[in-house]
């Protein structure tokens, strides 16, 4: 069975220095993470809808890596 395929919404802003990667187009809010640079977006009910990334430029030379719960 073809499993359905699965959109994701990423938006960067050059100016702002900042990503933002959406898994659904939902309601929801951005709360912090283990990262200053993180926020992770989530519904009401805590599922994770997407991320956003702060200062996007600085991670040329070192790659992030983060865990979203």
């Amino acid at each position: 069975m073809a499993k359905k395929a699965v959109k994701v919404k990423v938006w960067y802003d050059r100016e702002g220095d900042y990503l933002e990667v959406l898994f659904e187009k939902k309601a929801g809010y951005f709360r912090e993470t283990s990262n200053d640079k993180v926020m992770e977006k989530v519904d009401s009910k805590g599922n994770i809808l997407g991320f956003s990334v702060l200062k996007i430029s600085q991670l040329k030379k070192q790659p992030l890596e983060i865990a979203l719960v």
